[in-house]
């Protein structure tokens, strides 16, 4: 089988860490000054290896290995959220980069991607999307940074990649997609097991709920003549979570992240009240289910008023199954060093395998999470755990390029 370099897959993964460096972590949003150097560098990195690299017009990095045979196209992304983790997203790429090295033009190669803005500060997982043929150009137009306002196509200019043409993919040149993750939850740490095999990847249902009652001074406006737009949403959120609770797949999860009251004064009844609400699971027919509980209770409540409520969709991602094929690879890659030490799960966070596993068989690999901890600048995993994940994927790649 082939071997890594655990010096050099190590050594790779700390560079990457300089770029954009926060305390333990990283601050590298899309298209920022750290992300655009971090892409240039590893472009350097995947040339030394033997592979025609370029940066396409939407910031996708891809790296090509030349010749004929059998292909695996293997990657993840590499900004990061704001003020978070050095290994979210990089160490998927890092170990695609390393499997392509260790199996060179045997069996066939590995293309590696490094796609541009999983992370969404500027849309809705756009460089895979654009890779698979999914996204337009009146989308990008339209793309704004969710913290600053930058237009996207303004900072594709000031990127230096303005005008260059988006690479698409040819699914018939692969076998399948491999992205390898750390877990961002602690189930692999609780059981000491090293090796999570992803079943699936859920869908994200978001929706921004707005009620809209009667703003009036709070002492002397009877609880009789209210219209609480405070209280009715409160009231809404709770009735929806019981429902949930009893309707919910064991894997399903739910978050109300944000609400708001307008004023937002402790002597005056809210006129207006604002949540996020959004739902989660790798089964469409249970987010069907959750969307049409959440939808009579609010039409329940508008019945019943004083209030009135409207409900926006935000987004609505389909959920993602990971090929069975490629499942059984890395487990027999795991067997082979780390002896039942695996286990299948559901990936109840978002990734750019969900989407490339619409058009290839698609598989994902997790190691553990240090306390479970992600999208957090104390985001780590053990160097013993990262050479280990490296060599289960890369041998899995290899499983898949010679059967």
């Amino acid at each position: 089988m082939p071997a890594i370099d655990p010096d050099r897959l190590l050594g790779d993964l700390y560079k990457l860490r300089s770029f954009g460096t926060y305390k333990t972590g990283v601050h590298r949003p899309s298209l920022s000054q750290a992300d655009v150097a971090a892409r240039q560098w590893l472009a350097g990195r995947m040339s030394e290896a033997g592979l025609e690299a370029q940066i396409d017009g939407i910031g996708n990095l891809f790296g090509k290995r030349l010749g004929t045979g059998r292909r695996v196209l293997a990657g993840s992304h590499l900004e990061s959220q704001n003020h978070a983790g050095w290994l979210d997203g990089a160490l998927g790429v890092v170990f695609a980069l390393e499997a392509s090295r260790a199996v060179g033009n045997e069996f066939g190669g590995v293309d590696v991607i490094a796609f541009f803005d999983e992370e969404g500060h500027f849309g809705s997982y756009l460089g895979s999307r654009s890779f698979i043929g999914d996204v337009t150009e009146p989308e990008i137009d339209k793309a704004r940074d969710r913290t600053h306002g930058k237009p996207l196509r303004d900072a594709l200019v000031e990127a230096g990649y303005a005008g260059r043409l988006r690479v698409t993919m040819d699914p018939k040149r692969y076998a399948g997609f491999f992205e390898a993750h750390i877990e961002q939850g602690n189930s692999l740490e609780a059981a000491d097991l090293k090796i999570g095999v992803v079943t699936g990847i859920v869908g994200l249902w978001d929706y921004r709920i707005k009620v809209t009652g009667a703003q009036n001074h709070a002492g002397t406006t009877t609880m009789k003549q209210r219209k609480d737009a405070g209280l009715t949403l409160v009231r809404l959120i709770a009735a929806v979570d019981r429902e949930f609770r009893e309707i919910a797949s064991p894997t399903s999860v739910w978050t109300c992240g944000r609400m708001e009251f307008e004023p937002g004064a402790p002597s005056v009844i809210p006129g207006e009240a604002r949540a996020m609400f959004q739902f989660r699971d790798t089964d469409s027919n249970v987010l069907e289910r959750l969307e049409q509980a959440l939808q009579r209770h609010i039409a329940a409540a508008n019945s019943a008023g004083p209030c009135s409520i409207a409900m926006e969709v935000i987004r609505q991602t389909k959920p993602a199954r990971m090929s069975e094929d490629l499942q059984r690879a890395i487990e027999q890659a795991s067997d082979l060093h780390a002896p039942k030490l695996a286990i299948r799960m559901p990936s109840g966070a978002g990734h750019d395998a969900q989407h490339v596993a619409r058009v290839l068989p698609a598989a994902m690999l997790f190691v553990p999470s240090i306390g479970g901890i992600s999208h957090h600048w104390a985001e780590n995993t053990s160097d013993e755990d990262i050479v280990l994940g490296a060599r289960v994927f890369t041998d899995a790649i290899a499983n898949v390029l010679k059967s």
